[in-house]
C-alpha cells in the first residue's frame, strides 16, 4: 500500500479540531511559554536553564498532547475506526504525530526567542531538536495506547515530566551512586551535553554520539509504538 498524505492530513486537521475544542490539553502548551517569558525577564545565560524550558516544552506538548490526543481516540472508540480503515499504519502514526510536531517546533521557536536562546550553530542543534520532538512524540504515542482515557493520560505523564524536564538535578548524584550512571544517556541530557559542546566551537563530528544516542532512543519507542499498535489492532 501506498503512502497518502491525503490521509495523514485529514487526520492532522481532525486533530487540529478536537484539540481547539479541548481547552485543558491546549492551554497546557502555554505553561512553557510562561516559564520562558519568566527567564527571559531575569535575563539567564546557562544553557541548562534554557534546556530545561525546552525539555518540559517536550514533555508538556511533544509527549502529554500527543498522548491526549491517542488516549482521546481509545476514549471516544475511535482509534479502532481508524484501524480498520483503508489507512495505512504509517499513515495513521504519522497523521496523529503531526499536530504535535508542528506545535511542539513552534512553541520551542517562541520560548527561544522569549529566552534570548541563540546556538552558535542553529543547523545542529536544529538537528537535535527535531530528533528529540520525533522522541518525545513516539514516547506520547506509546503511553496513549497504553492508557484509557485524557485524564489517566494526565496522570502518566508527570513521571515523564519529571524525568525529562528535571532529570539533570540527578547527575551530581551519579558519582555518590553509580547505579544513576544510565541517566546521562537519557535523551535529554543527551540534548544538554550537545548543546553545551556547540556553544564551546564544536562541530558536527564532535557531537555525532549525542545526535546517535537519541536516535537509537527514538527507534526504539518507536518500536514498541508498532508492536503495542499492532497488538491494539489484533484485539
Amino acid at each position: 500500500m501506498t503512502f497518502s498524505m491525503k490521509r495523514s492530513m485529514a487526520i492532522l486537521y481532525k486533530d487540529y479540531k478536537d484539540v481547539s475544542k479541548n481547552l485543558y490539553v491546549s492551554t497546557t502548551v502555554l505553561l512553557p511559554l510562561v516559564m520562558a517569558a519568566i527567564y527571559g525577564r531575569m535575563g539567564i545565560e546557562a544553557i541548562d536553564t534554557h534546556y530545561m524550558v525546552i525539555n518540559m516544552i517536550f514533555s508538556l506538548v511533544a509527549a502529554y498532547v500527543q498522548c491526549s490526543l491517542i488516549a482521546e481516540e481509545k476514549e471516544k472508540n475511535t482509534l479502532r475506526g481508524l484501524m480498520l480503515s483503508p489507512a495505512s499504519t504509517l499513515e495513521i502514526l504519522f497523521g496523529k504525530s503531526l499536530l504535535s510536531f508542528i506545535s511542539t517546533i513552534a512553541v520551542i521557536i517562541i520560548a527561544a526567542f522569549l529566552t534570548g536562546y541563540n546556538p552558535d550553530n542553529v543547523i545542529i542543534v536544529g538537528m537535535a531538536i527535531i530528533l528529540s520532538a520525533v522522541f518525545y512524540i513516539g514516547v506520547g504515542t506509546l503511553l496513549g495506547l497504553l492508557t484509557k482515557s485524557v485524564m489517566e493520560a494526565s496522570v502518566v505523564i508527570l513521571p515523564i515530566m519529571m524525568i525529562f524536564s528535571f532529570g539533570s538535578f540527578l547527575t551530581p548524584f551519579i558519582e555518590k551512586y553509580p547505579v544513576l550512571k544510565f541517566i546521562e544517556y537519557l535523551p535529554n541530557l543527551q540534548l544538554i551535553e550537545l548543546a553545551n559542546q556547540v556553544e564551546a566551537g564544536a562541530g558536527l563530528a564532535d557531537v555525532w554520539f549525542h545526535l546517535a544516542a537519541i536516535i537509537v532512543w527514538t527507534a526504539a519507542v518507536f518500536a514498541l509504538v508498532v508492536a503495542v499498535y499492532k497488538k491494539r489492532m489484533m484485539d
